[in-house]
């Protein structure tokens, strides 16, 4: 890890102060989030530079305000009481690309970064198109879908390390990089993303190789084979959108944090247990989804658990349901409110660890709640 003691304001001789950053009083953050879910801040800031990010945490840690970071708003669940504190709202921009090394500010819309380097040639992030939220979150929750996780590519992280009041570059190695989890996860209080670093590669226009057999399928290629980049992308775009994963302010199946669990990783023992309620449940010939997850562990899917506990696609009679096209996303019909969707996944979760025994977990942060 790399240190930089002096914040970026103070290197350029700028006065650490926050008058050029947007301030909102009793700001509404709703609107600010896939769900359209929660109430107000006490003060919204939104900052456009690394400085006006470093200066507006700094101010908050120094006065004890409570401070909530805010990026793409995909993966949040903000109580209806809202926050009483400071929400920062990245909003950052920077795309720099030199050869196969591409930096990305913390607010860049990922999937417009997904796009344009594809556009340029490079592989490995095309199976990552579609996926709603800011380049900065992309290494807190190690960002992953059909085939390709950001683990992968990231060669740095750039971040502000609010207990040592410093700027720092951590490598990919010290990123503890695991299943929808990181070193930045770990501790959510401690590191504000500024940049991320990846490598891609050039591949002559093609894609990495195809590694999630539902790609490789509607591509009618073998897993292993590679195919244009920019078909691959289009592809994981036109599967997304099909299961709802595509953001559309028309349609509701899209106002979700996408994925509202993530797919649990069992022991030898729990999953030994598992099939045998999956057997006693639904009778010995089904077989439950089961993929090698390292040092004895399987992972399972989220996704077939709630089908398979009756919580089918469109489940739900009130303003918070599961999607038409999507069992893994939890869904605001328009009306709803943070309570009404918490009381879905309540009740998602007892059913899922009453049929099965497995116990869900939700992969959106949640704020001022709790499941």
């Amino acid at each position: 890890m790399r240190h930089d003691r002096t914040a970026p304001s103070e290197r350029r001789g700028r006065s650490r102060t926050l008058e050029r950053v947007q301030e909102l009083h009793d700001a509404p953050l709703a609107p600010l989030t896939t769900f359209r879910l929660g109430g107000p801040a006490t003060r919204l800031l939104t900052a456009t530079t690394d400085a006006e990010v470093i200066d507006a945490v700094r101010e908050a840690d120094a006065a004890g305000t409570p401070l909530l970071i805010i990026g793409g708003g995909s993966n949040l669940v903000i109580g209806d009481k809202g926050l009483a504190g400071t929400a920062l709202r990245i909003a950052t921009k920077g795309f720099e690309l030199d050869g196969t090394k591409l930096e990305l500010a913390a607010g860049e819309v990922w999937t417009d970064a997904v796009e344009r380097s594809v556009e340029a040639g490079l592989a490995g992030i095309e199976c990552l198109a579609g996926i709603p939220g800011s380049a900065g979150a992309t290494p807190i929750q190690n960002v992953g879908a059909y085939g390709q996780e950001v683990s992968a590519t990231i060669t740095e992280v750039i971040a502000y390390d609010r207990a040592a009041g410093e700027t720092v570059t951590i490598p990919n190695a010290e990123c503890a990089f695991s299943y929808r989890h990181s070193r930045f996860k770990a501790e959510p209080d401690r590191y504000v993303v500024l940049r991320v670093r990846f490598e891609l590669e050039d591949a002559d226009g093609l894609s990495a190789p195809i590694k999630y057999p539902e790609t490789a399928r509607t591509l009618g290629v073998e897993a292993g084979d590679r195919v244009p980049a920019a078909t691959a992308r289009e592809t994981v775009l036109k599967l997304r959108a099909g299961k709802g994963m595509v953001l559309d302010a028309e349609d509701h199946d899209t106002w979700s944090a996408g994925s509202f669990f993530t797919n649990p990783i069992l022991t030898e023992a729990e999953f030994a247990a598992f099939r045998a309620r999956v057997a006693e449940r639904l009778g010995p010939d089904m077989k439950a989804p089961a993929f090698p997850a390292g040092d004895g562990l399987t992972k399972t899917s989220a996704a077939w658990l709630i089908d398979k506990a009756g919580f089918t696609k469109g489940y739900g009679t009130g303003p918070a349901r599961i999607s038409t096209k999507h069992t893994l996303a939890l869904t605001n019909r328009g009306e709803a409110t943070t309570e009404d969707l918490l009381a879905l996944a309540r009740e998602v979760v007892a059913g899922v660890r009453e049929a099965f025994g497995v116990t869900l977990v939700n992969e959106p942060v949640t704020v001022g709640v709790s499941l």
